[in-house]
């Protein structure tokens, strides 16, 4: 009766509220992130799309970029028609695809306890963890593969728990799969696919019966879906499918290469959630007498599945810890629905307690540290300080008590109070915390695009520099390489836009040329003190023409 009555609660409040919780995670302040390579990259193909069709084959300032599938540069294409260089915009698609997972995985932990309010808890936790706020606020493939993957195994799951084939779920399955693949290859399928089905298959060991033709119809469309651009490529563009091929391959086992015990510090990513993830993991073994034992089983092994096939793999970045935090999220949800739910003895009492005090500590020291940090700079306002401090401190007066009230713990309002901690911190905090990288004296050379005097002119740069991909994106121009010291190179060039670190007019002192000097431009989103202040993103430009 219990189960039936958490199961008949009202799925579109669930909804409202996630999505509330997704907006101020993805949505709100997130131009205060610096745009950093990666979304320079994927940006940049994506207006090459769009000036020059290349949709089927993507090109990267002239050069074909097949190492990454292309769905998410469609999409960025299509954000670009609608509006043009707008990174902001860019990163809406994003938290779309960021909200979407999160929608999943609200699904699917309803469908597997057949309880709404432990889909709603392990969703906003997901919602609220930091690699998947930073994920879902740039311009990042990451998302998108994990979100059609967690939408694939959601479809899965119902199809292989209804009676009869289920035709629909599992071709809507194998559709997702496809998608995912089309997001950013065997990622997400070594990541999130096939950890999940270590552990469905070990924990739930669901029978086929009747079903087997709707697998294969599901494994069918999965790979039409998911191959048929790479088979264009292959056929028409074959010397580039090969070499990207064996590159993207060799590059798993020779680049960032890490110890296999770098992920160790995996608790981290989920940032407010990371001691409830570790007291979650050592509850598990401690009490086998939890409400969801059997999914809290299955969270587990599919958590310690996917760490492991992190682990072994050579190449290791924080950012591919992602996946690991859907199966993190249900364990902590299980932790905090069986908190809410029973808790009865002492320890859970004082290990609740310690988790919920450090958060209350936190967020008795944000004030202060917004005070000195910022206030005193006159980086923040008086009315910004006032808020933030009578937001942070109300929520640790709140928190605790809900921790030692009257009542005793409320271990849902101290759950309330966390969410509604990181929707503070994303509508107040992250504005002054942007402020400490992001750079005030940036002299984008993205004003180029509004110079007349350049329109039309092919753009350069000196070969013996590194061309930064940011530099590209931001003058939405394909940028060659000239060597300076070769006049015929320079005369067949003319009239055309030079960009260089070094003095341009030095360099073309001794040519038959005019340097018409337009500015010196500062590309970089950090500050110049900052350890981060890349100088290859501090260029001259300047006009080249026949004297």
């Amino acid at each position: 009766m219990e189960v039936n009555k958490h199961y008949s609660s009202n799925i579109y409040v669930h909804f409202g509220i996630i999505i509330v919780v997704c907006f101020f995670s993805f949505f709100v302040n997130n131009q205060v992130i610096p745009a950093d390579l990666m979304e320079a990259r994927n940006l940049a193909t994506a207006q090459e799309m769009v000036h020059y069709g290349n949709y089927l084959l993507p090109t990267m300032n002239g050069e074909p970029r097949l190492e990454k599938p292309p769905l998410p540069t469609w999409i960025a294409a299509g954000v670009e028609h609608i509006a043009p260089g707008n990174l902001v915009v860019q990163r809406y698609a994003a938290g779309l695809s960021a909200t979407l997972m999160v929608l999943f995985l609200y699904l699917l932990v309803t469908r597997l306890t057949r309880n709404r309010k432990v889909g709603l808890i392990a969703s906003l936790i997901l919602a609220t963890s930091v690699n998947v706020i930073l994920m879902g606020r740039t311009v990042t493939w990451d998302i998108y593969t994990h979100s059609f993957m967690l939408g694939a195994i959601y479809f899965l799951v119902v199809a292989l728990e209804e009676q009869g084939a289920q035709w629909k779920y599992f071709l809507l399955s194998g559709f997702f799969i496809g998608l995912s693949f089309l997001s950013k290859g065997p990622v997400s399928f070594y990541a999130l696919l096939i950890p999940f089905l270590i552990s469905y298959i070990i924990v739930y060991r669901t029978g086929i019966s009747g079903k087997k033709w709707a697998i294969a119809g599901m494994v069918v469309v999965s790979l039409i879906v998911s191959f048929w651009w790479y088979g264009y490529t292959y056929f028409f563009h074959q010397d580039f499918a090969v070499e990207i091929a064996q590159k993207e391959s060799s590059s798993w086992l020779d680049h960032n290469v890490r110890p296999w015990y770098y992920y160790w510090k995996f608790a981290a990513e989920a940032g407010i959630w990371a001691l409830f993830w570790i007291t979650a993991i050592i509850y598990f073994f401690i009490n086998k007498q939890t409400i969801y034992q059997k999914e809290y089983k299955f969270s587990f092994i599919w958590f310690l599945a996917s760490l492991v096939l992190l682990s072994v793999v050579p190449e290791k970045k924080s950012r591919y810890l992602l996946p690991l935090l859907i199966p993190g999220a249900m364990l902590i949800g299980f932790y905090i629905y069986q908190m809410i739910a029973d808790m009865k003895t002492k320890s859970e009492k004082v290990v609740f307690r310690i988790n919920a005090i450090v958060i209350s500590l936190v967020l008795l020291a944000l004030p202060v540290a917004l005070y000195l940090i910022f206030y005193k700079e006159n980086q923040v306002s008086l009315f910004i300080l006032i808020v933030a401090t009578i937001c942070s401190w109300g929520l640790c007066v709140y928190i605790l008590q809900s921790l030692f009230g009257r009542k005793g713990i409320r271990p849902a309002n101290v759950f309330g109070g966390f969410i509604l901690t990181m929707v503070m911190i994303a509508a107040i905090y992250l504005i002054p915390i942007g402020s400490m990288f992001l750079n005030e004296e940036r002299h984008s050379i993205r004003l180029l695009r509004e110079n007349k005097e350049v329109a039309g002119l092919p753009f350069y740069y000196n070969e013996k520099e590194e061309l930064r991909m940011e530099l590209v994106y931001e003058t939405n121009r394909r940028i060659g390489k000239m060597n300076p010291e070769d006049d015929m190179a320079v005369e067949k060039a003319l009239p055309f836009v030079f960009i260089s670190g070094e003095s341009i007019e030095k360099l073309m002192s001794d040519k038959n040329v005019t340097v018409e000097y337009i500015e010196t431009f500062d590309n970089n989103w950090r500050k110049t003190d900052h350890k981060r202040h890349n100088p290859e993103l501090v260029r001259e430009v300047a006009i080249i023409r026949a004297k």
